[in-house]
């Protein structure tokens, strides 16, 4: 998954608040199934708008501050950052094109 960054207390502020694009992030766990199931998605994702979105994974047993203050109260949960601030979220595994437009990726324009 070289697409998608592993985000950590120690980089979040850094990858996501200061980021000059949008940015994708999956939390998760890896005993999760249904995260587990959602991996493949985010990673196509991450191909296909790659420059005109960043994707980050949260392993939310590592990082429960960074799931905390995302609210997450289940996973996966994705959420779409604009600016440092949550703009979108879903919740549950879902099929690309569900996720994409609960999300509206669609108004992110790939990199050519």
């Amino acid at each position: 998954m070289e697409n998608v960054i592993t985000l950590t207390t120690e980089n979040f502020d850094e990858q996501v608040n200061g980021a000059d694009t949008p940015v994708l992030v999956d939390y998760w766990a890896p005993w999760c199934g249904p995260c587990r199931a959602l991996a493949p998605v985010v990673e196509q994702i991450a191909v296909e708008h790659a420059g005109s979105l960043k994707v980050g994974k949260v392993n939310v047993d590592d990082e429960p501050e960074l799931a905390s203050r995302a609210g997450v109260q289940g996973i996966p949960t994705l959420v779409l950052y604009r600016d440092g601030q949550p703009v979108r979220q879903a919740v549950g595994a879902q099929q690309k094109r569900a996720l994409e437009q609960t999300l509206k990726l669609d108004s992110i324009t790939p990199a050519a």
